[in-house]
């Protein structure tokens, strides 16, 4: 036997992004008062000359430890997004019909954090770190 579900399927569209983040994630609030992190991540396809970076706006839910650690996370960071993406049309203010690319984040990973490059540091004959 075959079972079937009288249910329609939910639409579903997923999106996974790796890339880089453009700015340190930041916390906003929302006008229902739903507290929400906003980062912006480049992704980059290509090579030499013809390299090109996609940018996605992407939303985040998450509470607690989870958005402490992403609001920590410093611009550069290269981090992988399991999204649901949505395309919602829009008119702007000069009468132009826009379509806009919205990623809400379901998970998140660190892959790695930017480089920090040492701050030149004054040292003696002996190492010793100057005034």
């Amino acid at each position: 036997t075959r079972a079937f579900s009288s249910t329609s399927r939910a639409a579903l569209a997923r999106m996974s992004v790796v890339g880089r983040l453009g700015v340190s994630p930041e916390e906003v609030t929302t006008a229902n008062d739903k507290s929400l992190v906003r980062f912006v991540i480049g992704s980059s396809y290509g090579k030499g000359e013809d390299r090109k970076t996609s940018w996605f706006k992407v939303a985040s839910f998450v509470q607690g430890n989870q958005k402490e650690y992403l609001l920590s996370l410093p611009k550069g960071s290269l981090i992988y997004v399991d999204a649901d993406a949505r395309m919602e049309s829009y008119t702007d203010a000069e009468g132009a019909k826009r379509s806009n690319l919205s990623l809400i984040a379901r998970n998140f990973d660190v892959i790695s954090r930017p480089r920090v490059e040492e701050e030149s540091v004054q040292t003696n004959d002996e190492g010793l770190v100057q005034d």
